[in-house]
């Protein structure tokens, strides 16, 4: 990745306060910061009957300086929220999530147990449960987790715990965090071949099915790569003839299941999701949350059952379930089940509401921008993207001049504020590429945009207009490189 724009020194920029007041800030207006003000007046009236007391806060004299030093050290970032990034799955937390945050956490509960967070785990409990709903799960068990990552553990643990030894299967696009989560809970792990749409091959996961010994099939809702969704529908017909666990693996993709107007086959994976065995999901992707809000989904509660264990000194407040009593984790931040809260309340997670209709826009440019890409020549794209998510590069005598050409433009992007992202795709998912270009690698660099930002659809003329002049730039350059060595 091109270093970022390194930040002026402030005697260079000046006060970020000042600064900030020419124009609207591009990241938490001040308007909001007044609905803080307000809120943290009504959370202070619960504890006026307390006596008073001297809070001696230790520098704060100091704070605003040490403040301005920080956001002089945070400029040196590429822009996450803005929609000319269009890289890494980054998108910027909901106003409302940034706000119940910031008022949560001036009491800083922990989850862990209801002594130390009682308000919290009830929204936590609310949120979650929320979450559920959309997999049409009124009964079932979980939880708030650190990300994906965790709640991905989560499911593996309970899956080795109810099948010990047995093998976890997942797609060779399935996000490496399989592999190495077995490792570690010293699980055997497999990987099966990808189709030509990047989804879970059907034919070869039978072939290794027939063998035996399978425990979990890992079905990814929604790859990093490009955002293939595996054909959950399909695989359930599987489990009815081999006897596996379905853990759907939707930390990117699962929200999509309150769209209607997915791909036919994608419909049908996402509206299979309530007969999965485990659901991960990350609120810090698509659920407007700020990083540190994973979650996972048990349709069976008994799972609560891997989890028992005695805390002398953590449980003795109240016989209602803590949720350290249903986690790996211990203490979680208080804060991020408010926040999440707070968003759920603000947006419902409804089919047709406003924030499914965000999602959809994202989707729509990402649709919008590979017509853009199949009707330009020059360029190649493996499939129309089920997502989100789509995946580029340009034509060239060979794969490897290709993948060349990917990390020139990627750079050139970056010096036009178009922030995108590379990733390495295997060949078998450019069925169209040309018979004259030299199969001289086995996997292909491309470009990769991940449009999950609303505002991705109404700036697509902008992104599309810095793409070519991207590719410009580089065809002037080789043009004159070539002068040059005449």
């Amino acid at each position: 990745m091109p270093k970022a724009p390194s930040s002026k020194s402030a005697s260079q920029s000046g006060s970020i306060h000042k600064s900030s007041a020419k124009k609207k800030s591009h990241l938490l207006d001040s308007e909001y910061l007044e609905f803080l003000s307000n809120a943290l007046v009504a959370l202070n009236k619960s504890f006026e009957h307390l006596p008073e007391f001297k809070n001696d806060v230790p520098g704060s004299s100091r704070l605003d300086g040490v403040l301005t030093s920080a956001a002089e050290r945070l400029r040196d970032n590429y822009p996450y929220f803005h929609p000319l990034y269009a890289g890494q799955m980054l998108k910027p937390p909901h106003p409302v999530a940034q706000l119940a945050y910031a008022l949560a956490m001036t009491i800083n509960p922990n989850n862990h147990a209801l002594d130390g967070g009682r308000a919290t785990s009830a929204m936590e409990k609310e949120a979650v449960a929320q979450i559920a709903a959309i997999f049409g799960w009124t009964k079932f068990l979980g939880h708030l987790c650190g990300g994906g990552t965790m709640a991905n553990l989560e499911a593996l643990w309970v899956a080795g715990q109810s099948a010990p030894a047995k093998i976890v299967l997942a797609s060779s696009q399935s996000h490496y965090t399989h592999e190495r989560i077995s490792k570690a809970l010293q699980l055997p792990f497999e990987t099966i071949a990808s189709d030509a749409r990047g989804r879970l091959d059907l034919q070869l996961l039978e072939t290794r099915l027939k063998q035996g010994g399978v425990g979990t099939v890992v079905v990814t809702m929604g790859t990093t790569a490009t955002g293939s969704v595996d054909p959950l529908h399909k695989i359930l017909v599987l489990r009815t003839k081999y006897n596996f666990r379905i853990h759907a693996d939707a930390a990117y993709g699962g929200y999509f299941s309150l769209l209607e107007n997915l791909e036919p086959d994608t419909q049908k994976s996402f509206a299979a999701m309530s007969e999965a065995d485990s659901i991960a999901i990350d609120p810090h992707k698509h659920g407007l949350q700020p990083y540190g809000c994973g979650c996972i989904l048990f349709k069976d509660p008994g799972a609560g059952r891997w989890y028992k264990h005695n805390s002398p000194y953590t449980y003795f407040t109240s016989t209602d379930l803590h949720l350290g009593e249903i986690s790996l984790e211990c203490s979680r931040p208080g804060a991020a089940a408010a926040a999440l809260w707070a968003t759920q309340k603000l947006l419902p997670l409804t089919k047709r509401g406003e924030f499914a209709s965000t999602l959809a826009k994202g989707r729509e440019a990402a649709r919008a921008l590979h017509q853009r890409l199949r009707a330009d020549d020059r360029f190649l794209t493996p499939f129309a993207p089920e997502l989100d998510i789509l995946a580029f590069a340009l034509r060239a005598e060979s794969v490897s001049a290709a993948s060349l050409l990917s990390r020139e433009i990627f750079e050139a992007a970056a010096k036009r504020d178009l922030h995108l992202a590379l990733a390495d795709l295997p060949l078998h998912l450019f069925q169209t590429l040309p018979s004259t270009m030299k199969r001289d690698r086995q996997t292909i660099t491309c470009l990769r945009s991940v449009l999950m930002k609303p505002a991705h659809f109404d700036w697509l003329d902008q992104i599309w207009e810095r793409i070519l002049a991207s590719v410009t730039d580089i065809e002037n350059s080789k043009i004159g490189v070539s002068r040059r060595n005449k």
